[in-house]
């Protein structure tokens, strides 16, 4: 079967294949293998690293673990499916996709708006993202400068009150995130994404296993993984749950575009089934994995498990300061979180430079170059709201609080909500099993798609709102 495929505005893609066997060799990934690990640093970043250990310490550790990885069995993973199958089948980025699909199926053109919506959610994410990366960049070299040794709680709070403070000092640390990102972005799926993957993921496992080690070493790593793995559902409360559901729909990088544009690269040979579960499975492992490392630490120095936001960049660095080789290991620590960070922040802007190449038929590199001039401009805004411009609020938020609830509490469950719908009831079931195969899985994943994602979804969105919880 084949299909013109066109941009929203009418014309033919310059480069892009004409048909639904899909893109050119050189837009595709090289194989399962590659996208496996592109879509997994997609999912892997400082929600796994930085806020599952957090929220698991809050929400009394085991029970909430099992909840969560429900959620990722029974929503995370549909959705995931249905936004890869989506962008694949759609051969460009998530707004082209969407339009492409809209005339397919001949249903309003309107759908191609949730194609923008997770482009401009990307954007967004990472004009902040690239700030807070840049905090674990910067943990890096006062790691090793051992400045963490021996240090007090009040010591290691202050040193990151004085960072937060500094615009001077966030604007360089972030600065340099984003160039890195847009340099990888900048050589294109075989010689910039292919090779960043290839490269940064097996390097962060191995970062991860070291560090497990090391855990091992503290005498309190029995203690860690009973907290992280023995349930106590007396523990458990309704906010518990919805903060599961709520991380395992944002783990998996669901709606924020990258999937979709990561899909559009995906081989029609390679099972979307198969590679979303085994992302699933390894996205799930880094988080946990992390939690090995985390929790024996904290419990090594008799800090606090549920100490928030805070976990990584003061009570960490406190745990580091009291143990044999910590400067050491909280270098490797942190260079592990950047890592973690960067494979996420070059799945954000890979929406919009796709678009943009697209759409005006120019340069990846102009199109990093443009999106990327923007993007720093916005992080600005983020850089300020920590210090210069903390007093300056709307409705309560800074401008970094402002653009974390939009994107958070608003674009992504949105999102997630109508790839649900698109997948599960506009496009039509001959289509979804040419992509997804037959089978009691495709009948698990068509019945989850249609009646469980959408209202689970909706009780998350509610309660992000604070309608309900």
């Amino acid at each position: 079967m084949e299909n013109t495929r066109m941009v929203a505005g009418g014309d033919t893609v310059a480069g892009v294949s004409q048909e639904l066997k899909g893109r050119p060799a050189q837009l595709q990934w090289s194989g399962r293998l590659t996208f496996i690990l592109a879509a997994t640093g997609s999912a892997v970043g400082l929600g796994n690293i930085w806020k599952f250990p957090y929220i698991t310490g809050e929400h009394g550790g085991g029970a909430f673990v099992l909840v969560y990885l429900a959620c990722i069995l029974v929503i995370g993973l549909p959705l995931l499916m249905a936004e890869v199958m989506i962008g694949r089948r759609g051969k460009q980025n998530p707004a082209n996709s969407m339009a492409n699909l809209a005339r397919e199926f001949k249903v309003s053109r309107h759908w191609r708006l949730l194609g923008w919506l997770g482009v401009v959610s990307g954007f967004l994410i990472l004009s902040f993202y690239t700030v807070v990366a840049g905090w674990a960049i910067s943990y890096i070299f006062i790691s090793a400068q051992g400045v963490f040794d021996g240090a007090s709680g009040e010591q290691v709070g202050a040193h990151f009150g004085q960072l937060l403070a500094d615009p001077w000092a966030l604007i360089f640390w972030g600065t340099l995130v984003l160039m890195i990102t847009l340099l990888v972005v900048a050589r294109g799926v075989k010689q910039g994404l292919e090779k960043a993957v290839n490269a940064m993921m097996p390097g962060l496992f191995v970062l991860l296993l070291v560090l497990v080690g090391y855990a091992m070493t503290t005498g309190y790593f029995m203690q860690g993984l009973n907290f992280l793995f023995n349930p106590d559902f007396s523990k458990l409360s309704g906010t518990s749950i919805l903060v599961a559901l709520g991380h395992a729909f944002f783990t998996l990088s669901i709606a924020g575009g990258g999937m979709m544009t990561y899909g559009s690269y995906l081989p029609q040979k390679v099972s979307i089934a198969k590679t979303a579960i085994t992302i699933g499975i390894l996205d799930t492992l880094v988080a946990l994995l992390a939690g090995m490392v985390i929790f024996p630490l904290v419990f090594a120095n008799g800090l606090e498990p549920g100490s928030g936001p805070g976990l990584l960049f003061v009570t960490l660095p406190i745990a580091f300061g009291q143990m044999p080789f910590g400067g050491l290991f909280g270098m490797i620590f942190f260079i592990m979180l950047s890592v973690a960070a960067l494979t996420s922040a070059i799945s954000l802007i890979e929406p919009a430079v796709a678009w943009m190449t697209e759409r005006y038929r120019i340069s990846r590199f102009k199109a990093c170059l443009g999106s990327g001039l923007v993007m720093w401009v916005l992080s600005l805004g983020t850089v300020f709201s920590f210090n210069i411009w903390e007093r300056h609020t709307l409705f309560g938020k800074t401008f970094f609080g402002v653009l974390d609830y939009l994107t958070s509490g608003w674009f992504l469950p949105l999102g997630g909500l109508f790839i649900a719908i698109f997948a599960g009831r506009v496009m039509s079931r001959k289509a979804t099993e040419e992509e997804l195969g037959k089978g009691l899985g495709y009948r698990l994943w068509y019945y989850t798609i249609r009646y469980v994602s959408p209202v689970a979804i909706v009780v998350m969105f509610l309660n992000a709102i604070g309608v309900i919880g």
